[in-house]
This record gives C-alpha cells, sequence and structure tokens, in this order.
C-alpha cells in the first residue's frame, strides 16, 4: 500500500522542502552529507548520458553546487533523494526532481542508480510526487530520449500523454539528442 502522505518538513534537510514516503523509500530533500553517493552514482557515464545537465566525467564540486541550488530560497527546481534507509535498502536510491515552469506547470526529471535499474523505483517515484504535487501543477511535463525506452515506460505508467518528438542537448554525450516529450494533466 502506497502511503503517499506528506510529512512535517524533515528538520535535518537543507531547506522547507516536504519529504514524501513511498513504500520502499522516502523523497527527502538533499543533504550536504548526500554529496558523496550522489558523486559516485552521479560519476557514471550511464547516469550522465540519460540527462541534459549532468556533465561527464563529473567535475569536482558539481555536486555540492546543485545541493547549494537546490537548497537556495529563490529555487525554481525542488530535488529530492530516494532514501531507502527505512526500508533496509541504500540511503541514495536516485534522485527526482521538479523544476517550476510558468502558468501552474512544472517538468519533472529523474534518474535510478544503475544497482537498482529495473526494479520500479523510478515509476513508485515518479507515481509518488505526482500524487502529492508539492507544486500543485496543474501540468506536468516530462521527456525522455528516445535510446532509453525505460524512463518512457516510466512516464506511461503514470499516465503522462505522449505529445510528440522533440530534440534536448546533453552536455555528456556533447551532443543533441531525439527527445519523446510527455505531460500529465493534474486532477
Amino acid at each position: 500500500m502506497m502511503h503517499n502522505t506528506i510529512a512535517t518538513p524533515d528538520k535535518a534537510a537543507t531547506n522547507d522542502q516536504t519529504t514524501i514516503a513511498a513504500d520502499r523509500f522516502v523523497l527527502r530533500p538533499l543533504r550536504r552529507a548526500d554529496v558523496g553517493l550522489v558523486a559516485m552514482y552521479a560519476g557514471d557515464e550511464r547516469i550522465a548520458r540519460g540527462t541534459r545537465a549532468m556533465p561527464h566525467p563529473l567535475p569536482p564540486g558539481t555536486v555540492e553546487a546543485m545541493i547549494d541550488r537546490a537548497s537556495a530560497d529563490d529555487r525554481l527546481e525542488d530535488i529530492w533523494i530516494l532514501d531507502g534507509t527505512d526500508g533496509g535498502n541504500a540511503e541514495a536510491l536516485g534522485l527526482i526532481s521538479l523544476n517550476r515552469m510558468d502558468r501552474d506547470q512544472s517538468e519533472i526529471f529523474y534518474w535510478i542508480a544503475p544497482a537498482f535499474w529495473n526494479t520500479g523505483l523510478a515509476t513508485e517515484a515518479v507515481r509518488t510526487l505526482l500524487a502529492a504535487n508539492p507544486h500543485n501543477a496543474k501540468q506536468i511535463f516530462a521527456e525522455a530520449f528516445q535510446d532509453n525506452p525505460s524512463s518512457a515506460r516510466v512516464l506511461t505508467n503514470n499516465g503522462f500523454d505522449y505529445l510528440g518528438d522533440a530534440e534536448a542537448y546533453s552536455v555528456a554525450r556533447k551532443a543533441t539528442v531525439p527527445t519523446w516529450t510527455y505531460m500529465l494533466k493534474m486532477g
């Protein structure tokens, strides 16, 4: 059974983001203590190639800068770590974020550490964040690189509608990559 409850803000967290409970993990704000594990996973070329903005190799200080941005009062993006410690899992399973857009819209991004691929964690994380809808978004957009059909399945399994093909620049690939774009109207 999914909990999908929004708890009070995590006092150890770096900002006022809420912690959101799922079945196998909690989505909680990033902390300075997460730098090592996030840097280890984000330094994996397979993760970087699946994102728009993550460079590979990962320069020193990149994760610290991301945590600083995610902690800023004027941030546009909220980033949660999938923390599995309460369920006997790893402390960092992946990241998921919502980027605020105009007109009560947000864009969702996520990645799961390769050790946890094909376990349903991405689908559960997206479902949990959508149920909580911490931005009170009316529409949520997403994209998947066309060479990553697993990521596209996460979106369609969570009710996203296909909008069309597009392209996005990938820093790690140093190239423009074909994407599938998606949108979900929120209740």
